[in-house]
């Protein structure tokens, strides 16, 4: 539901503070609805959230959003275009506040070929996403949308952010009309 990583926070909050060069990484803020990242673009950054919510999503052919997750403290984002030296695969946008860790490509490159936490750190958010994706779809296969809809309105409550029903519509991966189908039948 909403992804936080807090091992990979402390790691880049550490290297941030201990950095000989300033530009290496720089801290960013957007505000709410600011597009970090846009899909089938080149990155310019890889970012790591040190503050905020943001969502991440995928714009299909027919112009539909498809919000893959939402992402929190400690996500990294932009790192496997790097990697693998392509566009971006999604788009992220602000849904609160937002404040990055922007690193500098060719010092996340450097990272990679000499520090082994980073790899570690990073095997680590790769196999945590396989699993997540794994587990959603299998859910979304054996559940009603009403469970991961109440899922989702408990997220809004927990952390006091206000989801578009555009945006939950998208998460699901229903209709607009559908949501206010399964809203009213949840007695919302």
């Amino acid at each position: 539901m909403l992804r936080t990583n807090q091992l990979f926070l402390n790691y880049v909050k550490d290297l941030y503070e201990k950095q000989e060069r300033k530009e290496d990484i720089i801290i960013r803020s957007f505000s709410k609805g600011e597009r970090i990242l846009t899909q089938s673009e080149n990155p310019s950054k890889i970012m790591l959230i040190k503050e905020g919510i943001t969502k991440c999503f995928l714009v299909e052919d027919n112009d539909k959003e498809y919000i893959v997750e939402f992402l929190g403290k400690g996500e990294i984002i932009g790192e496997i275009e790097q990697i693998r030296n392509i566009p971006c695969l999604c788009s992220i946008e602000a849904v609160t506040e937002v404040t990055v860790y922007a690193i500098s490509i060719s010092y996340f490159k450097s990272l990679i070929r000499s520090d082994l936490s980073l790899n570690n750190l990073l095997l680590d958010v790769f196999a945590e996403r396989i699993v997540n994706t794994s587990k959603r779809a299998s859910y979304q296969q054996l559940y009603a949308a009403e469970h991961t809809l109440a899922q989702l309105l408990e997220l809004q409550k927990q952390e006091g952010i206000e989801i578009s029903k555009e945006d939950m519509a998208a998460y699901l991966g229903i209709t607009v009309r559908s949501l206010n189908r399964t809203l009213k039948n949840l007695g919302q």
